[in-house]
């Protein structure tokens, strides 16, 4: 079998001890943050990015493994096993090759090909591939069929008799593997996407509008592409195939398959290659084209929301601050609740500043008392309905308050799911729906992260076709996101949700909710060494979450750190050589930059930790997180009527996709900066532009009012009108490759 570490060492290009190290401590319940932060000397510094790759690849190699055994055991039972196709399973790396090995091994249902076994045909399919060499004489196929004419076995006709033996071999034919990965191959790169929409929808009458009459070579179709046209099929709205040149196709197959130069003998097996490739290869190659494409479609796009929630969580916080939040409404009203600087739920009131002037003025007054009785620094308004004119309504307010708090549109995409879940109904059992809402979208201002980690992350609006990828790689891959992300940045522990406690390392839903009982009923945490004390909170526990856990003013000021506890001794050897106490240590910076770290390094403790450690003193407590910025929407601009092209205007990107950018400019419509209207240079990826939560400067290029979009463009003016085509299809005139051209990449091996 493989010797999985040596693979993964030439695949990942790492030192074999590297990846040896780095399946010792993942077997030893190591996690991936603690791994990369904690661990370096023993994996050679290998980042979260490489480790996930490396375990990923590992469960992959060690599951095809156990398919192996699994398929060897099947095919020995039958008596089938040689020495040869044993080696054969035994080399391969990837599942598809495994399956295509394992095929005419398979149990099948019942097929043309066993009923015609059934009826005792097999004899007759082997003298007919006797007949298939260079050198076979002449012979006369109905003379040996005749032979097998039964009234008992439902063979009225020598014709029924040599379709049977036709059917056999095409079956076989169809499940060699060598054939098959070939023509997967094939349709691969030299096949091409077509898309039509059914008669049944006019033109301009559906969303799928550019697939109409759509082609496009299947390897180089975008991710959003298929998904689109996978979508589009689902709905029943598009018919969507792959076209292929079937000569070369044919061609290809009758070059493996015919040896016979006798005639008779060949066109038995050019009509049998025919109906073997129709009925037994085609369907199920191009289903497997296109299952391809989809995963590699699913990953692209689950990339890009893992980008886009990663921007979204480490949105830099605007701090904790008391905090006034509004989620806004017209008829209904407007949500106003006030946080303190711990995210701690004060007071709320329902004001309706968009009915009647006495009660705007009423509203207005509202606003006002809780802007000075509870010291007001931060105004929190949701972007959704009413959002715009709750915006200028608060505008006016403030021109008469002195020390006005700073205001900012929130993006409150899955504020409403939260509010309607388990998680907001504990946390706030006695508040109406809509005021957990306000309470979130505040709690969002102040740090993002704390409370976007209690919302599913696909109802965060940051995906791209997310309920068409896989569903269970998604949900793996963002959890994974969420926690790297916690993990960076660090948590309060005496302040944290349970909810965000759940993804710091190594701690459970049931040990995170341990913890805020325990802090619940013996009060703040001063030391992380008191986390041993809390339910089911272990020492192997202890040592991965520790360092990612921080307490403030607590008793040792380490523990406000990411220096991990197992390092502490290091840092009491520091202070001492530099003759302060632990408490000034943090405050030592210059003196801490001349350390001759070697003098430090022990059979535990080498100079990448040493180096962390130092980096960390230097800056105490830091919030990894970029400093707060807000964009300000243009005023008088509230509704996509009010746009006008030309218009210059400043947004905040909502979400990035594989073709472009979503920027919320303030008119309840997110406008697209498509990935041509980037910047002034040909751009790739749209993430290595923007990412989302950045303030952009943009200008608008169309506007179509019916269908609610939005052009927009972050390009010079005389650069964004020069025309551009979004995309290159195959014009459906086009001539195609040559037969020659196409033989000589597909024909004869």
């Amino acid at each position: 079998m493989l010797n999985i570490p040596q693979i993964l060492a030439q695949e990942l290009t790492l030192n074999l001890w590297q990846i040896n190290s780095a399946l010792e401590l993942f077997a030893e319940g190591s996690t991936i943050p603690f791994i990369a932060r904690y661990r370096k000397e023993r994996t050679g510094s290998l980042d979260e990015t490489q480790l996930r790759s490396l375990f990923e690849r590992f469960t992959y190699l060690t599951e095809l493994e156990q398919r192996k055994t699994a398929i060897l055991e099947a095919i020995a039972s039958q008596g089938k096993l040689t020495e040869q196709l044993k080696a054969k399973i035994e080399a391969c790396l990837q599942k598809t090759e495994l399956e295509d090995l394992y095929l005419p091994y398979k149990p099948k249902r019942r097929t043309r090909a066993t009923i015609a076994r059934e009826k005792g045909l097999e004899p007759l399919a082997e003298w007919i591939k006797s007949l298939n060499t260079p050198t076979a004489a002449p012979t006369s196929f109905q003379q040996e069929a005749v032979k097998y004419i039964s009234e008992e076995k439902g063979i009225k006709t020598f014709e029924e008799a040599l379709q049977g033996a036709s059917d056999i071999l095409a079956e076989e034919v169809s499940e060699q593997a060598e054939l098959r990965a070939y023509l997967r191959d094939y349709f691969l790169q030299e096949g091409v996407f077509v898309s039509r929409v059914k008669k049944d929808y006019p033109e301009g009458s559906t969303k799928f509008e550019m697939y109409r009459d759509f082609q496009i070579p299947v390897k180089n179709i975008a991710p959003h592409n298929i998904l689109a046209l996978l979508r589009g099929e689902s709905e029943g709205v598009l018919s969507f195939e792959i076209s292929f040149d079937e000569e070369v196709v044919f061609s290809y197959l009758e070059s493996q398959v015919i040896l016979a130069k006798v005639r008779e003998v060949r066109e038995f097996y050019q009509r049998m290659l025919k109906d073997g490739f129709n009925r037994l290869m085609k369907n199920s190659l191009i289903s497997e084209v296109r299952s391809s494409k989809k995963a590699d479609a699913d990953l692209e796009s689950i990339k890009t929301f893992e980008t886009n929630l990663r921007e979204l969580l480490l949105s830099p916080p605007a701090g904790m601050k008391p905090t006034l939040a509004i989620d806004p409404g017209f008829r209904t009203g407007c949500k106003v609740a006030v946080m303190d600087e711990t995210a701690k739920f004060l007071e709320y009131q329902t004001i309706f500043p968009h009915q009647a002037e006495a009660q705007r003025q009423k509203a207005a007054e509202t606003i006002k008392n809780f802007i000075e009785k509870y010291s007001i620094e931060l105004i929190a308004i949701g972007n959704g309905t009413a959002s715009r004119e709750t915006d200028e309504f608060i505008c006016e307010v403030l021109k008469n308050i002195a020390a006005k708090p700073i205001k900012v549109m929130v993006n409150e995409s899955g504020a409403s799911i939260y509010s309607a879940s388990d998680v907001a109904r504990e946390e706030f059992p006695d508040l109406d729906l809509t005021v957990r809402g306000a309470i979130s979208i505040g709690r969002r201002l102040q740090d993002p992260l704390a409370e976007l980690v209690k919302i599913d992350p696909k109802s965060i609006g940051v995906g791209q076709y997310q309920h068409d990828v896989d569903q269970k790689l998604l949900k793996k891959k963002l959890e994974e996101t969420v926690e790297s992300c916690v993990n960076y940045v660090g948590v309060d522990l005496n302040t944290a949700s349970k909810e965000l406690l759940t993804f710091v390392s190594g701690l459970t839903p049931t040990v995170a909710k341990n913890i805020v009982a325990y802090r619940n009923q013996q009060g703040a945490f001063s030391n992380r060494r008191q986390l041993l004390k809390v339910a089911k909170l272990g020492p192997k526990a202890f040592e991965q979450a520790a360092g990612f856990l921080r307490i403030r003013n607590g008793d040792n000021p380490l523990d406000n750190t990411a220096v991990h506890p197992e390092s502490y001794g290091v840092v009491k050897a520091i202070a001492s050589d530099l003759n302060l106490p632990l408490a000034k240590i943090i405050q030592a910076s210059d003196s801490l930059k001349s350390m001759e770290l070697k003098k430090y390094v022990t059979d535990t403790v080498g100079l990448p930790t040493l180096k962390d450690i130092i980096s960390e003193l230097e800056k105490p407590g830091r919030d990894p997180r970029a400093q707060f910025q807000y964009a300000t929407f243009k005023e008088g601009v509230k509704e996509i009527t009010d746009l006008a092209e030309g218009m210059e205007l400043e947004g905040i990107v909502t979400n990035v996709a594989n073709f472009g950018a979503f920027v919320d400019v303030g008119v309840h419509q997110d406008g697209l900066v498509h990935i041509s209207q980037l910047a002034d240079h040909f751009v790739k990826d749209p993430k290595q532009v923007v990412k989302v939560g950045q303030v952009v400067k943009v200008r608008v290029i169309s506007v179509d009012q019916k269908l609610k979009r939005i052009g927009l463009s972050m390009r010079a003016p005389e650069q964004a009108n020069r025309e551009h085509n979004p995309r290159k299809t195959i014009n459906k005139k086009q001539k195609s490759a040559t037969l020659e051209d196409l033989k000589t990449k597909f024909g004869k091996h």
